[in-house]
């Protein structure tokens, strides 16, 4: 079992518990079925690409049931409760990139539940660890492959 912390939101926790609701009684079943109908076709199990296919679907989704399932015994909820005087996890931050116009909104999350599509990043990650701490009007740079980036903190929510 790991000792990791794994920092999750409220809902990060709900999404996290419903996919691993998922996986153990709908996708479980489903390979289980996949895996029943492979031997029913008979044929050498060693030659069957079906058989084998779900052999490793079944092995992809216990994995997953297992790490969601370490995800939750060793979660701490992020309280977004918290005071918003500087950037910590749980906070919607609102940031300006040097030369632009137009504002960007980050929810500052753990690693589990980031998401950089829906504007979630991880506190681990180069722009989440160099925010945390800085308040509102701060210059915050990140390095990032084509050089320095450069964001003043807008607000803090």
């Amino acid at each position: 079992m790991s000792n990791d912390q794994y920092f999750l939101t409220p809902d990060g926790l709900k999404k996290i518990e419903s996919q691993l609701d998922r996986l153990r009684n709908v996708r479980r079943h489903e390979v289980a079925e996949r895996l029943h109908n492979a031997l029913a076709e008979g044929g050498e199990l060693g030659e069957d690409a079906e058989y084998e296919d779900a052999k490793n679907e079944q092995a992809f989704v216990e994995g997953e049931i297992a790490r969601l399932e370490t995800i939750i015994s060793n979660a701490r909820i992020i309280d977004e409760d918290a005071p918003k005087d500087e950037v910590s996890l749980g906070n919607r931050v609102t940031l300006r990139e040097k030369g632009s116009r137009t504002d960007e909104i980050y929810h500052i999350v753990g690693e589990a539940e980031a998401d950089p599509s829906e504007g979630k990043i991880s506190h681990r990650s180069p722009l989440g660890s160099a925010l945390l701490g800085h308040k509102v009007k701060d210059k915050v740079t990140v390095q990032a492959p084509d050089g320095e980036l450069v964001f003043t903190i807008r607000s803090i929510d």
